[in-house]
């Protein structure tokens, strides 16, 4: 099976802790590894860099080296952009929910992974 770069990026996505670190490189343009792990202290050094690997691989994170240093910044031209032109295909053919007869999806909300845990907890 050929995989596309969406689909890689995809596969990226879907960790949680990698989705908290380019929510992190998003806020801090870039950084090292070592405050990636001080910052997700769920997980210890080896995992952080075994997701930042993903990343990289999936080319949604760049990498430069200075000195002993690894800096880590998001892609700007990645294949997210693939998988957001995906999304937004999708969007836009289920924006009419009527014509397919399907009941209409409730709003998309985007929130922290606790922010998820802590409702769950809540039910």
């Amino acid at each position: 099976m050929v995989r596309n770069a969406a689909q890689t990026a995809f596969e990226a996505l879907s960790d949680p802790i990698r989705r908290r670190i380019l929510h992190l490189l998003a806020e801090n343009d870039e950084t090292t590894a070592g405050a990636l792990a001080d910052a997700i202290q769920e997980v210890g050094r080896t995992a952080i860099s075994s997701h930042l690997r993903v990343l990289r691989s999936a080319a949604l994170v760049v990498e430069r080296r200075e000195g002993r240093y690894r800096y880590y910044a998001l892609h700007p031209d990645g294949p997210v952009l693939d998988a957001l032109g995906f999304l937004q295909s999708i969007l836009a053919q289920g924006a009419s929910p009527a014509s397919t007869g399907a009941p209409a999806a409730s709003p998309i909300v985007t929130s922290s992974d606790d922010e998820v845990a802590d409702a769950a907890e809540a039910s």
